[in-house]
């Protein structure tokens, strides 16, 4: 499989005419993605985003690069398969519904890193059909983050793959609410002109109304790692892994509650409505 140089991020406009359009993909029974991987081959950090990245999620100076900031490195990447002719289903109304991520090393402002993004796998879902995404920064040679995202088609009837199972249960352990916070009206259009992901779904009532939500909805990136500023150290790490499953929307204005049980080597989570009943992401953090 040859590695697809993208040179240049598309533009906002053109990524999401380009989404619009391949709403007319119906590409029936898949039974493997086609291999496909893109590269970015040349990525320098840049401290005063992470610098703003930070302060909207949460996060402390002192805790480092956050463990999640990479995956916005890959998101044009994620854009450009998502919108070309490679991808089997639509952009729009596709549903990130898991992460996983890795860092294997810390990283730093100013680092230049490699950027890769495959294809990999079909698993069949009761709401239609799974299919992931791996990631990976690469620092020189060596490999120092990778993730794999999860992302589910909704409707597919003819599915592939073996069933599709959570790797995250509610757990046994009893968690505590350990903090509360809001996600105001307008955190979907600040956390898109940080992230690059201006989903019209994140932004406006009347956007997010067009795709049948009842107002805009929080990026599950941002949920996550609003949790994560909350539970990380407060000193950099050198590894950790983190396994996230979103559950249901975080409408925008609203407020969320975070509930958790921590031990020396990381925390079982979930980010809550604000009554504490329904969850709207649960996930396992390990340093």
């Amino acid at each position: 499989m040859a590695a697809i140089e993208v040179t240049e991020t598309p533009s906002l406009a053109a990524t999401f005419f380009r989404a619009l359009g391949t709403g007319a993909k119906r590409p029936g029974k898949v039974d493997a993605l086609p291999p496909v991987e893109l590269v970015l081959p040349r990525v320098q950090l840049n401290a005063q985003h992470i610098g703003q990245y930070s302060a909207l999620c949460g996060f402390h100076v002192g805790q480092g690069v956050p463990l999640i900031y990479p995956q916005l490195l890959t998101f044009p990447l994620v854009t450009a398969y998502m919108c070309s002719d490679e991808c089997p289903w639509p952009a729009m109304g596709t549903v990130h519904l898991a992460n996983t991520i890795q860092q294997h090393k810390p990283l730093f402002a100013d680092d230049v890193v490699r950027v890769e993004m495959a294809t990999g796998q079909l698993f069949a879902h009761e709401k239609g059909q799974v299919f992931t995404l791996d990631l990976r920064i690469l620092r020189g040679d060596e490999l120092v983050w990778s993730a794999t995202q999860s992302l589910l088609r909704v409707g597919v009837k003819e599915t592939s793959g073996e069933p599709y199972a959570s790797r995250l249960t509610a757990a046994d352990t009893p968690l505590s609410c350990q903090a509360e916070f809001g996600a105001g009206a307008d955190l979907g259009r600040r956390y898109g002109a940080i992230s690059g992901d201006r989903n019209p779904i994140h932004l406006t009532a009347m956007t997010a109304r067009l795709f049948g939500f009842k107002r805009a909805i929080a990026h599950g990136m941002w949920t996550q790692a609003r949790a994560l500023s909350c539970l990380l150290p407060a000193q950099p790490l050198e590894q950790a892994g983190l396994d996230v499953e979103f559950k249901t929307p975080l409408y925008l204005p609203g407020r969320a509650t975070l509930w958790s049980a921590r031990s020396e080597t990381g925390a079982l989570f979930e980010v809550r409505d604000a009554k504490g009943a329904k969850p709207h992401l649960r996930g396992q953090l390990r340093y």
